[in-house]
């Protein structure tokens, strides 16, 4: 599989869980398109340091071929898969983390040193 049909492959399937899987929509707020851009920026530069000093070549045949400072445009499609992932995942995870932790006034005794003394 090529560089561009796998960077496809990760938006997409990044898309699929923030809608569909963990229903976390962060595609659908702005606050995450605003985060992203900042992210965007710094990615950027980070591409162009590695590949415009030779850290990082791709070979030619398995990439589209336009670049953006001077990396690949498909490295813009993998690192939006990788922050909407990552951002879903913590999302979801702190969702899950509030659901479990006790109500105030549920009885519950309060969790950690100064429950004990």
């Amino acid at each position: 599989m090529s560089y561009t049909a796998l960077a496809v492959t990760g938006v997409l399937a990044a898309l699929a869980a923030d809608l569909a899987v963990f229903r976390v929509r962060l595609v659908r707020r702005r606050v995450f398109w605003a985060a992203y851009a900042i992210i965007v920026v710094c990615q950027l530069i980070t591409n162009g340091v590695l590949t415009g000093f030779g850290v990082v070549r791709y070979d030619p045949g398995a990439i589209l071929g336009p670049r953006v400072a001077f990396a690949p445009v498909e490295d813009l499609l993998f690192g939006f898969a990788l922050v909407l992932w990552t951002l879903d995942w913590w999302v979801w995870w702190g969702r899950r983390a509030r659901r479990r932790l006790p109500s105030a006034g549920s009885g519950q005794p309060p969790a950690g040193p100064a429950a004990s003394g």
